[in-house]
């Protein structure tokens, strides 16, 4: 799977004669081949593309890109000098970067060594990666399988005494157990009044009966994400635990009701937010209903107060109100779901009624 053909195709629209890319995202979502950090540089020209990377991944690289041409870096052949002379073979005047990937000083650098202009050009890969194709798709499913897999086995294992750190780990095991190439993101578990924190880091506290445990995690098939959220109550709920899970559950379906293309992302973000705010618990909902996941657990679109663009069709976004009241307890419901004309269609099959365990 790789979107070498759909940048050329962009290229034209936006005045450029080609497009560099060295971001570890972007130059996954052209080639198809992952390699870390800077380790790897893809130019997508109007009439031929090209992977350039060092030893340590052109096997590699040749066995997983195609419709690009390999060249291999080297002692006194950097990446620069590797680009001059495809920048000369294809005459390219106008180059895209990735001004939201690239540094103040590999920007200094590349344009001290090309022979052509510089050209910020994040805007067509943003445009192209909003809409997930039937491959990408199909990626993130199966990546949202995995996690609901790890969650089944999980749910059997929370119990008195057992730690937020502990949980955290099973699931990244579980998760690779089940196929998964490595996670989204590092496993947010908390616990009790931990769960006030959105981002809270999973610790040695260890789960007690009457409250809550909060677990977001994902994980990464074929390069693209799941996310997902789930709050489970340990040995009973309070009535209080009761009404804010329940008003989370409620903001969450709002806001996923209203969700389709062509609404913007403030739209949909405040059908949840008044669902919330009527409850009496406005004041703690911080974040925004939900971001775009795809190659990265967060990218565009998003389903934001600020969001004041109509939101695309085939994009997919995360649908995640949450209630946190400090040092008390924090619920959190997260979907993932698939932007329509008509509305949307949710990726997530979990069960999300409250359940105590």
């Amino acid at each position: 799977m790789n979107h070498f053909h759909q940048i050329a195709a962009l290229l034209e629209r936006y005045g450029l004669d080609a497009m560099l890319l060295t971001g570890e995202a972007n130059r996954f979502y052209a080639s198809g081949f992952h390699s870390a950090g800077t380790d790897g540089v893809a130019l997508v020209t109007r009439k031929k593309a090209y992977y350039f990377t060092d030893s340590r991944y052109t096997e590699a690289a040749g066995r997983c890109v195609q419709g690009a041409e390999i060249r291999e870096v080297g002692p006194g052949r950097g990446y620069a000098v590797l680009l001059t002379e495809a920048l000369g073979e294809q005459k390219v005047c106008r180059l895209g970067f990735e001004e939201a990937y690239m540094t103040v000083l590999e920007h200094e650098r590349y344009r001290k060594a090309l022979p052509c202009e510089l050209v910020p050009a994040t805007e067509l890969l943003q445009q192209l990666r909003t809409v997930k194709d039937a491959e990408e798709l199909d990626a993130m499913v199966a990546a949202q399988r995995i996690a609901e897999k790890a969650l089944d086995v999980i749910l059997e294992e929370i119990r008195p005494g057992v730690t937020e750190k502990e949980i955290a780990a099973r699931l990244q095991y579980l998760m690779l157990h089940f196929g998964a190439e490595n996670m989204s993101f590092d496993p947010i578990v908390v616990s009790g009044p931990n769960g006030s924190l959105p981002h809270g880091v999973p610790g040695e506290r260890a789960i007690q009966r009457g409250e809550f445990v909060t677990m977001d995690f994902g994980c990464i098939y074929h390069g693209y994400c799941s996310d997902m959220t789930r709050t489970v109550a340990v040995g009973f709920a309070t009535e209080e635990m009761q009404k804010v899970y329940q008003t989370v559950l409620s903001a969450q379906q709002a806001g996923i009701a209203a969700a389709r293309a062509g609404v913007t992302g403030r739209d949909v973000d405040a059908a949840a937010r008044a669902v919330i705010a009527a409850a009496g618990y406005g004041a703690y909902f911080g974040h925004s209903f939900g971001h775009g996941v795809g190659v990265e657990i967060h990218e565009s679109p998003n389903a934001s107060p600020s969001n004041e663009q109509p939101l695309p069709a085939g994009a997919v976004i995360s649908a995640e109100p949450g209630i946190y009241l400090p040092g008390k307890l924090g619920v959190r419901i997260e979907d993932v779901i698939l932007l329509t004309e008509t509305g949307c269609r949710n990726l997530t099959k979990a069960p999300k009624e409250l359940l105590i365990l």
